[in-house]
């Protein structure tokens, strides 16, 4: 297992072969043109949009396969320079969950591969699917097209089945399969994290000499600290999306369902009303997102819940925020929580504290990474309500400690970057496609008559 995330390690020079010229990255169930915090559109989205932005920008033009889910948008978007989101025909327009989709995979691969044939040959010089579903398609556009695949998954259906919210589903074991598969046929996987590195090896029987791990970034200039006066910043920020501007706030960030677990933040905060009434009256709980998933069968269950405990008056819910109003609530906030049962990293975790604000997190997956405990925040060992609103109780009137730790929140972010990150998949890419080319080339040597079917 190499970590890659500091762009160091198999560098460009070393390599005879000159970096990649174009990447087809497959994304079959969301879209980099999605809003976040609904639907199935999350971190993944950011993730694939911030990087394709940055390995344009280093020379290395990304087209993006994904599936069409509106007949409004062109069939290919330039949403940069070099970056393309082509929309593949693959079943209905709408309507699809994503456990539906595995029935479309082949209609989709199928309009993957007659892009790939409109070109000339050689177009692509390597795939990057992310999540399991892209992972099949780019399996068979690997061997079709004769280049590396490299896979991300994302989340993981093993780990997640292992630490699954009350009320949740499973994930099927096809899921579960489906990982397996890509896990064995790609050339390279890349985790966010060393433990999804070690997920990937212990769990699903990877090699650890084709696992590279590469942390996901944040926008710095987008999430910043509000410019002056923190207090002052913080007061129009919650002006600005009409939140009270007196008393505590502690927003939730992300979709709405049992995964993210936004009812432990709501039954916390009637946990506090019965361990300091005073401090539970002056809070605010803020959620912004919209329901997903397993969410989407009781879309309005989280409003109900705040209505039974007795606290509807205490919780505001926000749609999906765009532009700097996403920000906003983060520089609005006195602490950010993100209590999921797993997050392979947990972007929204690193997006506060880039601006300054405090997480408190639970200590699973990617979060004990993207949160240093009682440095930029405080991690949380279980998702008990009462935990939760014992460390609400603790750090909500002290003003030192979320001063400091706000400041140790924007330190520890200034760490991470979207350039950081595209670096240090440059690097795999670089060391996959040599391989790759390697491996061509001794096979040519062995046995020349090769030659002419390549």
């Amino acid at each position: 297992m190499a970590e890659m995330h500091t762009g160091v390690g198999r560098q460009r020079g070393a390599l005879p072969w000159p970096r990649p010229r174009r990447i087809a990255t497959v994304s079959v169930h969301t879209s980099p043109l999605h809003q976040p915090g609904t639907g199935d559109a999350g971190g993944m989205n950011v993730y694939i949009l911030e990087v394709a932005r940055r390995l344009a920008e280093a020379g290395v033009e990304v087209e993006i396969f994904t599936r069409a889910t509106s007949g409004d948008l062109p069939q290919v978007v330039e949403i940069a320079p070099g970056v393309q989101v082509r929309h593949v025909t693959a079943g209905p327009l709408a309507g699809l969950t994503k456990e539906e989709l595995p029935g479309q995979l082949c209609a989709f691969t199928a309009g993957v591969l007659r892009a790939e044939a409109a070109r000339l040959p050689g177009h692509y010089d390597l795939i990057h699917s992310h999540y399991w579903l892209s992972g099949q398609v780019g399996w068979l556009a690997r061997d079709r097209w004769g280049v590396p695949l490299v896979h991300t998954a994302h989340t993981l259906a093993k780990v997640k089945n292992a630490q699954l919210a009350t009320g949740d589903r499973p994930e099927p074991k096809a899921r579960l399969i489906g990982e397996e598969q890509v896990v064995a046929e790609a050339d390279r996987l890349v985790a966010n994290t060393r433990m999804e590195a070690h997920d990937l090896i212990t769990r699903y029987h990877a090699d650890p000499d084709r696992v590279d791990v590469v942390q996901p970034g944040v926008d710095l200039d987008r999430f910043c600290p509000a410019p002056g006066d923190r207090d002052a910043g913080r007061i129009a920020a919650r002006r600005r999306l009409g939140l009270p501007t007196t008393g505590h706030q502690v927003a939730f960030v992300g979709r709405i369902q049992p995964l993210k677990a936004p009812d432990v933040l709501v039954r916390a905060a009637a946990a506090l009303r019965e361990r300091d009434a005073t401090l539970a009256d002056q809070l605010t709980v803020v959620i912004v997102g919209g329901p997903s998933g397993s969410g989407l069968d009781r879309p309005s269950a989280l409003i109900e819940l705040a209505a039974s405990l007795g606290v509807a008056d205490r919780v505001r819910f926000l749609p999906p925020q765009t532009g700097d109003d996403l920000p906003a609530v983060y520089r609005a906030a006195d602490l950010v929580a993100v209590p999921s049962y797993n997050e392979t990293f947990g972007l929204v975790a690193l997006e506060a504290q880039a601006c300054g604000t405090p997480v408190v997190a639970a200590a699973v997956g990617g979060l004990v990474t993207a949160v240093r405990d009682q440095v930029s925040g405080v991690l949380v060992d279980s998702h008990d309500p009462q935990d939760w609103a014992r460390t609400l109780e603790h750090l909500l009137p002290d003003r030192a400690k979320r001063v400091a730790l706000g400041r140790g929140a924007e330190r520890h972010a200034r760490d991470f970057s979207w350039n950081r990150t595209a670096a240090g998949l440059l690097a795999v890419y670089d060391a996959t496609i040599a391989e790759h080319r390697a491996r061509l080339a001794a096979r040519l040597a062995a046995d020349p008559a090769l030659s002419c079917t390549w």
